[in-house]
């Protein structure tokens, strides 16, 4: 046999053995968990009950995929507990959002997770939506020069998590927004608004569309604004999903004192960008065999391609993208950084609005 015989075959064995690990990924009969580290009524729980029984349909073997809720923190705890694991057998999936990242970027001494250390599988952004009490919603006209004059209450997790983008925007347009920091979840600051002890809210698409949209349509809230989608040059333009809807970029410019530009407008938008257009990730644990990954890769990548997939998804989660494989492992990266400039304004600005030191 000659040399070039002998290498067509060796890459037809290696071919042939790699199909076989490939076919080894089997999941029939096992249960798989996927651990969210945030309370059951909020937008990540929404998200990965849409996505856990679409991605057991795609999974080899159709294995039972339960989703398991791991609140405190703000969700430190249930990420720093995943740090500790690791891979068994591929039945281990987490979830993160936005105010996983944020203690991440900020340098939280309580964070003791690195994402670099796990394997992501899927990433898709999400929205914003702010809105009003209907006394206060009657006032809003496109500014918010009418409701500076006003107190409002808002039930926040911590200003270090995904808050702080909702917390610092009325702070621009010069809004008086007292937090009540402790929640589990955004879920639970719905409640707080729907019993009347907050009067003011803000939930990612998916839980603005499971719960309080019902609020508006029975005149119980008054949508006020999103926070914006970005188009390919990176500019703010108005969220798909609710297209009718005023960014903050609009309502800011409408604003009188409020600017589009200098270091307060660079680092929101820095935290905008970390926080929402990949603001919800699915990871393995670290020393996830590549086939594993690979296998949910795929899985993914079906579920996205499903022809009624994005019907399903604007109905429950947004229209947003969905991002798997070297995708996936993009959005991670990006939604991991921001630049030292909008660390440490935004460093600067929750020691001096709300005593918050990170250092």
């Amino acid at each position: 046999m000659n040399a070039r015989k002998l290498a067509l075959t060796a890459a037809v064995s290696a071919l042939a053995i790699a199909g076989q690990a490939q076919a080894e990924v089997d999941f029939s009969g096992k249960t798989i968990e996927w651990v969210i580290p945030f309370s059951e009524t909020g937008g990540s729980a929404k998200w990965a009950n849409f996505f856990a029984p679409l991605l057991a349909e795609e999974l080899p073997g159709n294995p039972t995929v339960v989703v398991k809720f791991m609140p405190g923190a703000g969700s430190t705890k249930g990420a720093n507990w995943f740090q500790e694991q690791e891979h068994e057998d591929g039945t281990l999936l987490f979830g993160t959002s936005g105010s996983t990242q944020f203690p991440y970027l900020l340098d939280d001494p309580r964070v003791r997770y690195e994402y670099s250390d796990w394997v992501p599988v899927m990433a898709s952004g999400t929205g914003g939506v702010a809105y009003l009490n209907p006394t206060d919603g009657e006032k809003f006209d496109g500014s918010a020069d009418a409701l500076k004059d006003t107190a409002f209450i808002y039930g926040s997790q911590g200003a270090t998590r995904l808050d702080l983008v909702p917390l610092l925007a009325w702070q621009m347009l010069g809004m008086n927004v007292e937090p009540v920091f402790g929640i589990k979840g955004r879920g639970d600051g719905r409640l707080m608004f729907e019993r009347g002890e907050a009067t003011i809210d803000y939930q990612t698409s998916s839980g603005y569309l499971g719960a309080s949209a019902d609020l508006v349509a029975q005149g119980k809230a008054v949508p006020m604004m999103t926070w914006g989608a970005l188009d390919e040059d990176g500019n703010i333009v108005r969220d798909p999903t609710f297209p009718d809807m005023p960014t903050f970029k609009e309502v800011c410019e409408a604003t009188e004192g409020c600017e589009t530009q200098g270091d307060a407008w660079d680092a929101w938008k820095a935290f905008f960008i970390a926080g929402f257009p990949v603001q919800k990730i699915a990871f393995l644990p670290a020393g996830t065999p590549d086939d594993v990954a690979q296998t949910y890769s795929d899985a993914f990548d079906a579920v996205r391609s499903r022809p009624d997939f994005a019907e399903r998804a604007m109905q429950q989660v947004g229209e947003y993208p969905v991002f798997v494989g070297e995708g996936a492992a993009n959005a991670a990266k990006e939604g991991t950084t921001v630049s030292d400039e909008a660390k440490t304004y935004v460093q600067n600005w929750l020691q001096e609005a709300y005593g918050v030191s990170l250092n």
